[in-house]
């Protein structure tokens, strides 16, 4: 196989990988349900979910719908209707933590990244790339709880996640440059290759 085809054959290898791996997640990464952390998302990703402390299951579309179907809060990190549920705040640029869900839209931004309040009902600049310093109020999170079992209406879902596609689109400039620093290596040890042949041609 010459150099020409080692080339078109790496380069249809590497779209293939963008393709199967990196395009499903930037495509997907809207349906995502918001506070989740990155290594449950195939955990939520199933129709029917068990509750992590094994006292329920329920379907996806009641994840963060403001009712308690898991003892635990499994299925409520985006919403602050279960008193055990935590959020997961991303903090792409900062140090990424969990907070309880008691914490979620009580008009205090406690995440860096200002997820944790997305309801509009505040605007939580994103000081993450500034060291994730927040100021946090006292809160007593006792009134804020809701019942459990108790349902509530609907709050309204984030559909698009920014940093989450920031972050990807980074994984995805990584894998351009080591692309083109593999093809450029394949490039020098063919003309090298080339070079050689010549060389002992020309001695004959």
């Amino acid at each position: 196989m010459d150099s020409t085809n080692l080339l078109l054959v790496f380069n249809g290898f590497i779209f293939f990988f963008f393709t199967i791996n990196l395009l499903p997640s930037l495509t997907n990464s809207s349906n995502v349900p918001i506070g989740i952390h990155p290594l449950d998302e195939k955990y939520f990703a199933s129709e029917v979910i068990n509750c992590k402390d094994g006292s329920n299951s329920f379907t996806r579309d009641r994840v963060n719908d403001e009712f308690c179907d898991c003892v635990d809060g499994t299925d409520e990190p985006g919403t602050n209707a279960c008193p055990t549920a935590k959020f997961y705040c991303r903090n792409v640029g900062s140090s990424p933590r969990f907070l309880f869900s008691s914490r979620v839209n009580d008009q205090i931004c406690d995440c860096c990244d200002g997820s944790d309040e997305y309801d509009g009902g505040i605007n939580c600049p994103n000081t993450c790339i500034m060291g994730g310093h927040t100021e946090i109020k006292p809160v007593n999170y006792g009134s804020r709880v809701n019942k459990f079992g108790s349902r509530g209406t609907k709050q309204k879902r984030v559909g698009f996640n920014g940093d989450d596609t920031f972050q990807k689109l980074q994984g995805l400039k990584v894998l351009i440059v080591i692309q083109v620093i593999i093809i450029a290596f394949l490039v020098f040890l063919c003309q090298f290759r080339w070079r050689a042949n010549s060389r002992r041609r020309n001695s004959r």
